[in-house]
């Protein structure tokens, strides 16, 4: 990551395509560097100029008689090989390739991003871009703007990356204005060589970096972001947005993990999974920003709300409340405090509501008292100004409170624009300020759940002893016939080796085998079709509950068979027979993979149901006993589990390790696609849970997502 020291802190730059033509990049980037005021010497190369802002301009970066450490590239995409070429002879370490041309145009454009990455790991350079705005750093040592933005930078603590250049613009501008300031910001463009993944690792290390904020469009590596953001967010809260939640297209799926999953899912779950804070929107994510940038955390989610206007505080209360967020109980004390100078009409009921005709100084008494009751843990302060109140006053006088204490604060106030850019650059300190009551909330309720997140155990992956031998050789058995759908006796022979219990099992070609069956298992049983051909078993009558006796058996075989040629035209291959299980919560346990994030489970409320409740939560690998708790607990279904009107809970022990053994088998074999375990019965006695219905689907190992970016 020092190598990165070449880009953010450089002593020296050359910009390669600098020019005199005003509104040209190469002006424009050169022009910010000097007008940031950079700590360094400074190049201008192009081989058409003698002097360039009146700075001495060089042909060629050889003949530049000094060090340089960064080269800003800014030429044609046909010339950029050759630039790059000389900076490696010159000795140069970092390079910033502003030009396009390459991979985003089409194959032709990849063949020379290809070249690019093949010149810089030659002469051991790291490479920005290319298709890129550029970089800035704000150290006071170095102060370096190296991008085209049109405003220049406040030194801050917020440091941020953009895969787009022109969101990284607006986004710029609209922290800006905000008078949120940078410890850097990087534009990766097309990411050839620095990758996000590496610009976190640098930035983790940064002292004045406090808060990471991510604009992606994409994922190169999941796996190794996956193990950077679970350690970074521990210490830095990490707040990303990301492009593209509408997927490119349906992907065929067999199962109903297969048919539920999908990118945005998996995006979802990887995100929570390792303590990244998803905003919504940039709108969402710039108000996290200012949040995280000017507040501490909270000790818990108790919130205080203080207003002259009573619709604005009923807005933020069922904000907060639907965030999760809780209404702090105000002590005796505290309300009788409030009493003491706030008007008969005013509320001291949380939210308190002091009237239209509330002062600067009523806020500031108020907030302070506030604050000093214990079992307020942030306030969210709402003002309405009248014509006779000036806005600035209530700022100022909740900035000078929220200084003397260490909860958070946080301000709305329906006021002129200008306000909200004019009085942070007054104020610095200021709490931030939000426009409506519902952003103040969903941003207290990201400060407690970064502040939950720190505190969350960190986990461990459990294994556990299996029968590995056996399951290799039914899957390679499998994968010997083509991989695709198991038979269900092998399905289920799968999962005993890896320690879940399933229902026993038998499976059968005819009606005396079914009876025999049924004899060797033992009345009450269940009889299924089985074939690879019929997707659900329960959509075209093949499945008959609770058969109690040989008859019941034989029939229910001729109606299932009879039915199932008559609907759907196929003669079923086979049947099973299955032990009747005891009743019990139905649950989902399953798999599927994803192109990039490899194996995604799930674990939801089950039954036939399961596509239209979507009672339902995703994970990726490595997954932690943590993991799974929380899983499980996330579900709307998780009250039925505990017990629900007097009846007893399920094993919730055993429903924990299910989901850790189904991680540890599709972690061992990654030929497995897709696997549903629907129903997986959970009932208060271990003994009684187990898989009642299995479906698992073979592919080529090793086509699960791989650390192929950088």
């Amino acid at each position: 990551m020092a190598s990165l020291d070449a880009i953010f802190s450089p002593k020296s730059v050359a910009v390669i395509g600098a020019s005199t033509r005003r509104g040209s990049l190469g002006r424009e980037i050169l022009h910010n560097i000097i007008e940031y005021e950079f700590h360094g010497t400074l190049f201008p190369v192009n081989p058409k100029a003698d002097f360039i802002h009146s700075i001495k301009c060089y042909p060629s970066v050889l003949d530049i008689p000094d060090a340089v450490e960064l080269a800003i590239v800014v030429v044609p995409a046909d010339a950029v090989p050759h630039v790059l070429r000389e900076c490696g002879e010159k000795g140069v370490k970092g390079i910033v390739v502003i030009s396009a041309g390459f991979k985003e145009t089409g194959e032709d454009g990849a063949k020379r991003e290809q070249e690019l990455v093949r010149i810089v790991r030659d002469y051991g350079m790291r490479l920005i871009g290319p298709n890129c705005m550029g970089v800035f750093g704000t150290h006071p040592k170095v102060r370096l703007n190296a991008t085209f933005a049109p405003m220049m930078p406040i030194d801050g603590d917020v440091a941020f990356m953009s895969q787009s250049g022109a969101m990284g613009v607006a986004i710029l501008h609209a922290i800006g204005r905000m008078n949120v300031g940078f410890s850097f910001f990087a534009s990766v463009g097309n990411k050839a060589d620095v990758s996000g993944n590496d610009l976190l690792t640098y930035w983790e290390g940064d002292e004045r970096t406090r808060v990471i904020a991510l604009y992606l469009e994409s994922f190169g590596n999941p796996r190794r972001f996956t193990r950077l953001a679970k350690r970074i967010s521990r210490h830095k809260p990490i707040i990303a947005v990301k492009s593209g939640r509408t997927p490119a297209g349906a992907r065929a799926a067999t199962s109903h993990t297969g048919a539920l999953a999908g990118g945005e899912l998996a995006v979802d779950a990887l995100l929570s999974q390792v303590g990244v804070l998803r905003a919504e929107s940039i709108e969402d994510m710039l108000d996290l920003v200012v949040a995280f940038s000017r507040c501490p955390l909270p000790r818990g989610n108790r919130v205080a709300v203080l207003t002259n206007a009573g619709g604005p505080a009923i807005m933020a209360t069922d904000a907060l409340l639907a965030a999760e967020m809780s209404m702090a109980k105000l002590s005796q004390e505290t309300k009788e405090d409030l009493k003491s100078f706030l008007p008969d009409e005013a509320s001291v009921i949380n939210p308190i509501d002091m009237i239209a005709s509330a002062r600067a100084e009523d806020y500031r008494r108020a907030l302070e008292v506030l604050l000093d009751d214990p079992g307020v843990d942030l306030a969210i302060v709402v003002s309405v100004p009248p014509h006779m109140l000036v806005p600035d006053d209530v700022a100022e006088a909740i900035t000078q409170v929220s200084r003397r204490h260490a909860k958070p604060v946080l301000g709305t106030f329906m006021a002129k624009e200008e306000f909200y850019e004019t009085f942070p650059k007054r104020h610095p300190d200021c709490p931030p300020l939000y426009r409506f009551p519902e952003s103040a909330a969903r941003a207290a309720a990201s400060l407690y759940r970064y502040r939950r997140w720190q505190q969350r155990p960190v986990g461990e992956v459990r294994t556990f002893e299996v029968d590995r031998d056996a399951a290799l050789e039914l899957t390679q058995s499998q994968l010997d016939k083509g991989g695709g759908p198991m038979s269900q006796e092998n399905a289920f022979a799968l999962l005993r080796a890896y320690g879940v219990p399933v229902a026993a099992v038998s499976r059968v070609a005819d009606v005396e085998e079914a009876v025999a069956a049924a004899e060797r298992i033992g009345y009450p049983v269940v009889l299924k079709a089985s074939d690879a051909r019929i997707e659900h078993k329960s959509d075209v009558g093949g499945v008959a509950l609770d058969l109690r006796s040989d008859s019941d058996v034989r029939s229910a075989l001729h109606v299932m068979r009879d039915g199932i040629h008559k609907t759907r035209g196929l003669e079923v291959e086979a049947f099973v027979v299955q032990r009747q299980a005891a009743p019990g919560r139905e649950v989902i346990l399953g798999m599927a993979q994803d192109p990039l994030f490899g194996p995604l489970l799930m674990f939801g409320s089950g039954g036939r149901y399961v596509e239209v409740f979507k009672d339902i939560a995703f994970r990726v690998l490595p997954l932690t006993d943590v993991d799974a708790h929380e899983m499980i607990e996330s579900i709307k279904g998780y009250t039925l589990l505990t017990g629900f009107r007097g009846e007893p809970p399920v094993d919730l022990v055993t429903a924990e390790e299910m989901i850790l053994r189904v991680a540890q088998l599709v972690s061992d074999f990654d030929c497995i696609r897709e696997m549903d375990i629907n129903p997986f019965l959970l009932t208060p006695q271990r003994a009684d849970c187990m898989a009642v219905d299995v479906r698992i689907r073979l592919g080529d190992p090793g086509s699960a997502a791989q650390d192929l970016a950088p």
